[in-house]
C-alpha cells in the first residue's frame, strides 16, 4: 500500500534538490508499514510528480523534532512554528530515496472524481484502487 501526500510546489522543488529531507506533518496515516509516499504536487502543478521511501518518522514534541530535523527542514524556523502552533506533538517524515517522474502524472485522468488530499491518501481504497494506469506506472 502506499499513501499520496499533496505537498506545495516550492517543498516539492526542495525535495528534489536535496534541501528538504523531512516532510512534517501535524497528522500521520495510521498504517506504519507504509514504505513508498507519492508526491502530489498542489496546484498550480496538480500532478503526481513522484515518489519517496520513508527512511523513518519522527513522532515528538515539535521543538524536539525542529532540534533533530533543522539542517535539512527545508524551511524557516518561523513557518515550522506557525505550522505546529499549539500542537504537543508533531511528525517529521524522513525522506529516502527519491524518484522523480520524467512525466508527471495526471491524477484527473487515472481516478473518477479525484480530490487532492488536505493531508495524505491511502491508495489502495475503492475510490482510488490502482487503475491500470496507475499499476503500470507506479506498481501500486
Amino acid at each position: 500500500m502506499k499513501v499520496l501526500l499533496s505537498i506545495k510546489p516550492e517543498f516539492v522543488h526542495k525535495i528534489s534538490s536535496g534541501k528538504k529531507l523531512y516532510e512534517y506533518r501535524k497528522a500521520i496515516y495510521s498504517k506504519r508499514d507504509i514504505k513508498r509516499i507519492l508526491i502530489y504536487s498542489t496546484k498550480p502543478v496538480g500532478m503526481i510528480v513522484g515518489e519517496f521511501y520513508v527512511d523513518d518518522i519522527i513522532e515528538e514534541h515539535p521543538d524536539k523534532i525542529w532540534e533533530k530535523t533543522k539542517e535539512y527542514s527545508g524551511i524557516k524556523k518561523s513557518f515550522y512554528d506557525n505550522y505546529f502552533k499549539g500542537r504537543q506533538k508533531g511528525y517529521a517524515i524522513k525522506i529516502g530515496e527519491k524518484n522523480f517522474y520524467e512525466k508527471p502524472i495526471n491524477p484527473y485522468e487515472l481516478f473518477d472524481s479525484f480530490t487532492p488530499p488536505q493531508s495524505f491518501l491511502y491508495l489502495s481504497n475503492k475510490k482510488y484502487s490502482a487503475s491500470s494506469i496507475l499499476s503500470e506506472k507506479l506498481a501500486v
